[in-house]
């Protein structure tokens, strides 16, 4: 397992020592926001850029020039073992940007906002969750139980404060004591967004993932590799490998998919929602890539609302399973695919109508499609 948390990087104030020394104005890192939404995310900077423009040897921190609040920050090694990029927590406004600076000082510690883990006390599941929403992929000790299930699990959380070791501590997660629960059920289904290969009416589930790698584990973005066995999609052979990451502050997952087919060739996909047997409501976009589902009531739990977005691409169309929704595409042989997944509960009081998580969908999509712009001046 690989699994780093840092919340400080050793760097020095060469780099800016020598410009004040030089009458020289110090560096600054400018962020800019495209689109006209307000917007809290993670931008990354290339560690290597980082090290050019600010030096290296001790510690740092990292301020807004204008308001002087500090940017938490994150070291990114992407399962390296020296970091590849800095993930910097920022705001921005609608349309507008704001400067950073870097100054030598130890900064503030950054509370863990993600987490991910294997879990072998519980059937060999693999967990992960932010301040926001949960999930879990199953492990290979569930196969051929009465209550083994296909896709991705998604847990409702009510708490900023991670809950995946303290739930399973105490396995009453179905019920909720006020910190969330999961009631969301995943059957023979993708669940809350998962992907298989799909071609006439049946979606060839391969076998629960077998091996895991964790790359990076907060405390801003935890990120993991799920790999599957190969296994028989008509008269091909199929393997896949996913990569997966969350954020702090993000409803959904980022998601990169790689197929391998035997033989090369084209592959026929879907990503899929469970299906509630009452109506809810429904977001279909081909053109935009965005499939999104409010589920009814489940009583007294609440609404679940749950979606998946292409980043970069449109679906092929959709097709209504009794028990599932599905969005269809084409996979490539070795070519990897971005996607996004996740969801929302109504009792966390974000996002509380069809309207409201439909929105946040699209809102999201756009996000992706023009990103943060950065630059160091």
């Amino acid at each position: 397992m690989k699994a780093l948390i840092r919340t400080s990087l050793f760097l020095s104030a060469v780099g800016w020592m020598a410009a004040c020394g030089t009458g020289e104005q110090p560096k600054t890192i400018v962020i800019s926001n495209p689109v006209e939404q307000a917007r809290q995310e993670l931008v990354s900077i290339p560690y290597a850029d980082f090290i050019d423009a600010f030096g290296a040897d001790s510690l740092f921190n990292i301020t807004d020039k204008e308001s002087g609040t500090e940017i938490a920050y994150q070291l990114e090694t992407k399962g390296h073992a020296e970091p590849q990029n800095i993930l910097l927590h920022v705001q921005v406004p609608a349309s507008g940007s704001i400067s950073l600076i870097v100054e030598s000082g130890a900064p503030t510690p950054v509370e863990a906002k993600t987490f991910a883990r294997y879990v072998p006390e519980r059937l060999d599941d693999f967990a992960w969750e932010n301040d926001l929403v949960a999930f879990r992929m199953y492990g290979k000790a569930l196969e051929g139980r009465p209550d083994d299930a296909q896709g991705l699990d998604l847990w409702s959380k009510r708490t900023p404060n991670l809950v995946i070791d303290k739930w399973y501590a105490h396995g009453d997660y179905h019920k909720d004591h006020g910190e969330g629960m999961d009631y969301y059920s995943v059957g023979q289904t993708l669940g809350a967004g998962d992907i298989a290969p799909y071609s006439d009416g049946t979606v060839h589930y391969p076998k629960h993932y077998r091996n895991y790698e964790i790359l990076d584990n907060g405390p801003l973005r935890s990120t993991f590799r799920l790999d599957y066995e190969p296994w028989q999609v008509e008269d091909k052979t199929v393997s896949v490998s996913k990569l997966i990451g969350i954020d702090a502050g993000s409803q959904l997952n980022t998601v990169q998919v790689t197929f391998t087919i035997d033989g090369d060739g084209k592959l026929p996909v879907a990503l899929a929602v469970a299906r509630r047997e009452q109506p809810g409501e429904l977001l279909k976009e081909e053109d935009q890539g965005l499939l999104g589902y409010w589920e009814p009531e489940h009583g007294e739990d609440g609404i679940t609302g749950v979606g998946v977005a292409l980043d970069d691409g449109t679906f092929d169309g959709f097709e209504d399973l009794p028990s599932q929704y599905l969005a269809l595409f084409t996979a490539d042989n070795g070519t990897p695919i971005t996607y996004y997944n996740g969801g929302a509960w109504s009792k966390a009081g974000k996002i509380t109508t069809a309207e409201e998580w439909f929105n946040y969908l699209k809102a999201f999509k756009e996000r992706q499609a023009s990103p943060l712009a950065v630059e160091i001046k």
